[in-house]
């Protein structure tokens, strides 16, 4: 039994290895690309609309409300960057359906991939709402002091987001592939259901907690209008 699917190397020449996790994710996003392409080439206006741009619409409305709530006035300008995020780790878990699939959030390169990606957009979001300077004063607040502890909570929240989505959905393939082998295949079926539940949870909760870090980086220009 292995831990992660970095250890299912596919393929090695020298110092480049291509294992089963590189593969899932490139998989997964040309997945997600051609799917958007045949989804939205035929798009219309009209009052009776196809099924998937039924489907397609509620996916992006449910997306667009919930950064709304969060509290980020411009939900459109972030809907790209955090429903990519939701729509990737969501696939990549449902997928686990499939026999012999491993999904790349099971790996911790693939969650730290994932949340170095939210490391770098939230001052990205935050300068270009708040300005350089708006954002970097913003570390001071609310005294000087705090500035040492502000950089730890940016870098300690960052490891975090990648370890906790890594232990989750390691923990569930492990327990899964454990109770294939000394339970009936009953059991391991109710636990594959309550897996693809979890993993729809925990892409909520990644894209959420996203959304709260891009939410509060660019607060400064917003109390600043209020």
């Amino acid at each position: 039994m292995h831990l992660s699917s970095d250890e299912l190397v596919l393929w090695q020449h020298g110092f480049f290895k291509l294992n089963a996790t590189i593969v899932t994710t490139w998989g997964l996003m040309l997945v997600l690309t051609v799917g958007a392409r045949l989804i939205t080439r035929n798009l219309e206006g009209k009052v009776h609309i196809s099924r998937w741009q039924s489907l397609l619409e509620i996916i992006v409305v449910t997306i667009r409300k919930q950064i709304e709530e969060v509290g980020l006035r411009q939900p459109e300008k972030y809907l790209g960057f955090l429903g990519t995020l939701f729509v990737f780790i969501a696939l990549s878990n449902l997928c686990t359906i499939f026999p012999g699939y491993e999904p790349p959030t099971g790996s911790l390169s693939t969650t730290a991939a994932l949340a170095l990606c939210v490391f770098i957009a939230v001052p990205m979001f935050g300068i270009e709402e708040s300005g350089l300077g708006a954002y970097l004063r913003s570390y001071t607040k609310p005294t000087l002091v705090m500035l040492p502890f502000n950089i730890i909570s940016e870098l300690s929240r960052t490891l975090a987001m990648a370890i906790r989505l890594f232990g989750n959905m390691m923990s569930g393939t492990m327990i899964l592939a454990i109770l294939l082998t000394i339970t009936p295949f009953i059991f391991p079926i109710v636990m594959s259901l309550l897996g693809l539940l979890t993993g729809m949870v925990q892409a909520y909760i990644f894209s959420i907690l996203a959304t709260v870090y891009i939410a509060a980086a660019t607060r400064a220009k917003q109390e600043a209008g209020d």
